[in-house]
């Protein structure tokens, strides 16, 4: 090895080829040349920094692919030569490819070989040559290349140095250089501002959506308000709130001083009972309450219901602290010790798991939002969720109860405008929550990371009644690490109003601007800096996003099962005097003479009636806690197979989940992706399989058919049917035939333990046999 001829090439030694253009050179003619180059497309203003040829990297299905390793200024690259040919002619993502790494999703970086293994930082110096290099990502993924005998000793270290030297900055702040590089460029803005939003979608940006909500739901009695528009009264509210119609704007200002941070009682969500969610923040200490501002708050909080419900969220729910220590418990644990490069052994391992104490919060949660469902399902009356700011679990637990109630939530354009609606709208702070700049750890929790595992819980549940799909669920989790986003770079819909603002001053669009209330601007980033999260087609390939949707799913779908819901009171809707208003916490109705700071004891003019407790309430033990642990499998699925029980809607049904200890279990599909042993099964999507399975399934019944038709006409079957004194015509007799030898082969499975998927193919099981081994393949039409 000639080691003084080597250093002084460094970067240069292909710089010549790859040097990066001056401002002055066309995009458009960069881009093209940079496709031909590297065999990815550069995105304006993205720069390639570092390049590894003969590099090999295991895919998702455990082969090794060799290729070329790229550093840009925003990306890891890795191009297989297979793909070097075709991705010239491929339409990629505009801004990600599937295999891309984020530059800013990296967590750690680890150069090792056979004899030693170090943690690279930007002020490290490699004194060995990197054999494997192995990046663990901040999504919970590892991913390992491997540089081969005639990859370039200088090559390998100095990708690996220039790797670990951009993704981790010196300066606090500094990923957000690359945002000013690239949406700074003209040509991007142009791009953002042509894309065509999601018509499907809900943004609620304007007073039409939430009314076009309103009427969905058939909530009536409400109106939207904008008094709210300049963000005056509440700075992190919304703009447009829906309140009750009794209740004028000059009136509804007064009751904003009221409430922590002027979050007031506000309309989430109407329950197809009659029922009302709405959240708030906490009252505000040591207010006057005069009887005006009196009446104005009591018909803001009873709505348009006699009766009202208050439920408190802090006293069950872990606080953001406890979520932000489980979580990094959870990363510990799947990542292992990074700087130690050592995991729990196997022995301690569901221990460690119990200890990080994730899926406590996960089933706190999911309970939480059960027992709102059961205070929905009684109707006529208004249910509040009351947290100290408003923003956080108050978030999840009214998603989850709109999940749980409302199909159109479970279908891909509902979930995304649930989150626009409950999340991203309402103020939920993503910008302190993930704490991209790094210089925020006080504030940081991932509050809607653990919503997302509690929808995976639900979708692993109940898999038929959801349009989304894991994949998807993966697809929205490791966005939240890519700090593009206009959806997660901000705390509220104020702070996304300013930076449309301040782009305004700057640049306008061809098509010119559009008003600030309408929606386009911030759903299509007419003129915005940054995209939205939703528009999928700037980050995954068509590809991936064909498995997004279950093939199975239709919108009629109603769970049968968890449909008997109990009701805590009777209410009358038509009743013309308010009611009391019942404190729900720690798992009882109370009617506490302080919940409300203008009611003292001695003017309390309903008096105290304090309700049983829930969990003795008949049948709520089997809701809340979800089955006895003495139930087996074998009755879970004997209920399924009870005809549906309806309350106030007969059409309308809940998902209720269960809760006890085997049915809340690790994301492992996202979580435990880091794991070579897992990870060709866990990155392969099995939704492509279950539509040609389904196909298959169709073809063998034909074939089996008509073998057994043929089989019976010779044989004289048919004949015999017809002369017999049955009613049964000869196609019965054959169908008789056929299911008969259908039971046949379903005995013969079970006496030789032969394990099959759930059928719904007129419950028929059909074997298949392949060599020496029979197996079932089963699939749902």
């Amino acid at each position: 090895m000639l080691t003084g001829s080597k250093s002084s090439f460094k970067i240069k030694q292909f710089a010549p080829e790859f040097k990066i253009p001056e401002k002055g050179m066309n995009s458009t003619n960069r881009n093209g040349q940079s496709k031909e180059l590297y065999g990815f497309q550069c995105l304006p203003g993205e720069f390639v920094l570092q390049r590894a040829p003969l590099v090999k990297r295991q895919d998702a299905g455990g082969t090794m692919l060799k290729g070329q390793l790229f550093c840009t200024t925003f990306r890891v690259v890795f191009v297989p030569e297979r793909d070097q040919k075709t991705e010239a002619d491929s339409s990629d993502p505009v801004f990600l490819r599937d295999q891309d790494i984020v530059l800013a999703s990296i967590e750690r970086v680890v150069a090792g070989n056979p004899l030693k293994t170090k943690i690279i930082t930007p002020s490290s110096h490699l004194k060995f040559v990197p054999e494997e290099l192995i990046i663990y990502c901040k999504d919970l993924r590892i991913i390992h290349f491997q540089f081969e005998r005639m990859t370039s000793d200088l090559q390998a270290i100095e990708i690996t140095l220039t790797i670990a030297r951009t993704y981790q900055p010196v300066k606090p702040g500094a990923p957000y250089a690359f945002q000013k590089s690239i949406f700074g460029n003209s040509e991007m803005k142009q791009l953002l501002s042509n894309r065509v939003p999601d018509s499907l979608m809900n943004w609620f940006e304007g007073s039409q959506e939430w009314e076009r909500e309103l009427l969905r739901t058939g909530a009536t009695g409400w109106r939207v308000s904008s008094v709210n528009d300049r963000f005056e009264m509440a700075p992190s509210l919304q703009k447009f709130n829906v309140v009750p119609k009794q209740i004028l704007d000059n009136d509804l200002k007064k009751t904003f001083a009221h409430f922590s941070d002027g979050r007031i009682p506000r309309w989430c969500w109407h329950h197809p009972g009659g029922s009302d969610l709405l959240r708030m923040a906490t009252f505000q200490n040591n207010m006057y309450h005069e009887k005006d501002d009196i009446r104005h708050l009591e018909a803001l909080l009873f709505g348009c219901h006699p009766q009202c419900v208050i439920v408190d969220l802090g006293d069950e729910l872990p606080t953001p602290m406890d979520i932000q220590a489980a979580h990094s418990r959870l990363r510990t644990l799947c990542l292992g010790d990074i700087p130690a490069l050592v995991s729990p052994s196997d022995e301690k391992w569901l221990s460690a798991l119990e200890m990080t104490k994730w899926l406590d919060h996960v089933r706190s949660c999911l309970k939480k939002s059960i027992e709102v469902c059961c205070l929905l399902s009684d109707g006529h009356l208004t249910v509040i969720l009351q947290e100290s700011e408003d923003r956080d679990l108050s978030c999840v637990v009214s998603s989850l109860v709109q999940l749980m109630c409302d199909p159109h939530s479970r279908t891909l354009s509902g979930f995304q405008s649930l989150v626009q609606k409950e999340w991203a709208v309402a103020g939920h702070r993503f910008l302190n929550r993930f704490n991209y700049s790094g210089d925020n750890e006080k504030e940081e929790s991932p509050v809607f990371l653990l919503f997302l595992d509690c929808v995976w819980q639900l979708l692993k549940q109940f898999p038929s009644y959801f349009e989304i799909t894991e994949d998807y669920l993966v697809a929205v989790h490791d966005s939240t690490y890519i700090p593009i986003f206009n959806t997660f770079l901000a705390n509220c819909q104020r702070e996304r109003a300013r930076r449309i603002q301040h782009t305004s001053q700057s640049y306008t669009p061809v098509n010119g601007w559009y008003d600030v209330v309408n929606r386009q601007i911030v759903l299509s980033s007419a003129g915005c800096p940054l995209p939205s999260v939703w528009d999928w087609a700037l980050q995954c390939s068509p590809k991936r996003r064909a498995q997004f949707c279950h093939p199975g799913y239709t919108s009629n779908h109603w769970i049968n099962r968890c449909s008997d819901l109990p009701s805590f009171h009777k209410s009358d809707a038509s009743s013309s005097s308010l009611g009391p208003i019942m404190m729900f916490a720690k798992g009882s109705l109370t009617t506490p003479s302080q919940i409300l700071p203008w009611r003292s004891t001695t003017s309390y003019r309903w008096g105290h009636r304090k309700t049983s407790s829930i969990e003795s309430l008949p049948g709520l033990d089997w809701v809340l806690k979800s089955y006895k642990k003495s139930e087996t499998p074998k009755n879970i699925q004997g209920l399924e197979q009870n005809p549906p029980v309806t309350y106030q809607c007969e059409s309308f049904q809940a998902l209720v989940p269960l809760l006890c200890g085997p049915y809340i279990c690790l994301w492992r599909s996202c979580y435990l992706r880091g794991s070579q042993e897992l990870q060709c099964f866990l990155h392969t999507s099995s939704h492509p399989c279950l539509e040609l399975l389904a196909s298959e399934v169709d073809q063998l019944r034909c074939k089996l058919e008509k073998a057994l038709k043929q089989q019976l006409t010779s044989t004289g079957a048919v004949e015999n049917c017809n002369n017999s004194n049955n009613s049964e015509t000869s196609v019965e007799c054959i169908n008789e035939k056929i299911m008969k030898e259908r039971r046949i082969c379903t005995d013969y499975a079970n006496d030789h333990q032969i394990i099959s998927g759930t059928c719904d193919l007129q419950h028929v099981k059909i074997p298949v046999h392949q060599g020496n081994n029979a197996q079932l393949f089963s699939s749902q039409r």
